[in-house]
């Protein structure tokens, strides 16, 4: 069981016999009663936000989630995933896969969680490089500091990039925000 002084970003809980991942939290000490942490944790399930508070010394689950590494091979009615270290397949159903789809690109090593032998949610790596398939030309003098277009990338995702980016340019994405980060 995890007590609430150990939480801190990142840290996946069992709430409810729900799987969770704690997106923020805060400890508070009133001047007047206990302390209490807040925090927004994130299912891992559905990707629901919930906000919650726990008392100073309150415990929850550890779940049983399995982190494993998986290459992304192709997608077809499912996507589907080589586990690199047994080199086993996994066809994965897109509504699991969510909105990492619009990152995978073949060969993406990708972090997949299973929760009680179950598939419930993929994390892409931090950081993609990326080519752009499609964007508008950058007009000559149309240089205002700050200035972006949308770019389509090669998996089909749209960014905001600066005006200076042209098609056939390799990009680093962060894949959190779904934004650029710089040219590769």
């Amino acid at each position: 069981m995890y007590q609430t002084s150990e939480f801190k970003n990142g840290l996946k809980i069992l709430l409810d016999e729900t799987p969770y991942e704690i997106v923020y939290f805060q400890h508070v000490k009133p001047g007047k009663g206990g302390a209490f942490v807040r925090t927004k944790l994130r299912n891992l399930q559905n990707n629901a936000i919930l906000e919650k508070t726990f008392r100073s010394g309150e415990k929850v689950g550890i779940p049983d989630i399995e982190e494993v590494e998986m290459e992304f091979l192709y997608s077809d009615d499912a996507y589907h995933f080589m586990n690199s270290s047994t080199y086993e397949q996994q066809a994965i159903q897109p509504d699991v896969v969510g909105d990492a789809k619009e990152f995978l690109k073949e060969n993406t090593v990708c972090r997949v969680l299973m929760f009680n032998g179950a598939v419930v949610n993929i994390e892409l790596p931090q950081f993609l490089v990326l080519e752009v398939a499609q964007c508008d030309p950058g007009l000559k003098g149309d240089t205002v500091s700050g200035a972006t277009k949308p770019a389509t990338l090669e998996t089909g995702a749209t960014i905001q990039v600066p005006l200076f980016i042209n098609v056939g340019d390799r990009l680093k994405v962060d894949t959190r925000t779904k934004g650029y980060i710089e040219r590769a």
